[in-house]
């Protein structure tokens, strides 16, 4: 019986927002991300959207004991999507692995009114680069849709729950991304 891993792509990617056991680096063929928004959540998250061109780097973790059930409770916003056969990774023995995603049919893109949290892209961001280096981060910049959404400026009094304390170099790395594809930012708390 294969052992039962997922694929992150966001907050997942920082080790420090989680303690899921046996992260390991791994890519997904066939999707990227976008930052969208549903009825569910006040603000824009990210997505894993199918797209055959793309390839996109994320972390696999083991499901925490082997409950699928309990971590499809944590990601309640999302479906489980089985894709096993399109991530690459380097673990030897056998294992399942799954995505979430979104459905398509329930999900709008960002707007003013569901923004994109700054103190949230700073945790994906400091995770990619922690774990894939700059050129990592700046592919999961090129990797993702959605950039002409609003980003509320939080980092002062941070909504994103597992919010991280990013060293200058993480955010001045982000800003400077941010400015380079034109990023709105909006101030707010």
């Amino acid at each position: 019986m294969a052992d039962p891993y997922f694929f992150g792509y966001g907050s997942l990617v920082n080790a420090a927002t989680h303690d899921f056991s046996d992260p390991r680096p791994a890519r997904l063929k066939g999707w990227r991300r976008a930052w969208r928004h549903t009825d569910l959540r006040e603000v824009a998250f990210l997505t894993a959207i199918p797209d055959p061109r793309t390839e996109i780097e994320g972390m696999i973790a083991h499901v925490p004991g082997g409950d699928w059930g309990k971590l499809d409770e944590r990601e309640w916003a999302y479906d489980r999507v089985p894709a096993t056969e399109s991530v690459t990774h380097f673990v030897k023995h056998e294992i399942e692995i799954a995505v979430y995603a979104v459905p398509a049919h329930r999900h709008q893109p960002p707007s003013r009114a569901y923004p994109i949290l700054l103190s949230y892209l700073d945790v994906v961001v400091q995770g990619y680069l922690r774990e894939f280096g700059e050129a990592g981060a700046v592919r999961f910049f090129s990797t993702t849709d959605g950039w002409d959404a609003p980003i509320l400026n939080d980092r002062a009094a941070p909504r994103y729950p597992r919010h991280q304390q990013l060293r200058a170099e993480e955010t001045g790395f982000v800003d400077d991304r941010l400015g380079k594809i034109g990023a709105r930012i909006v101030e707010g708390a």
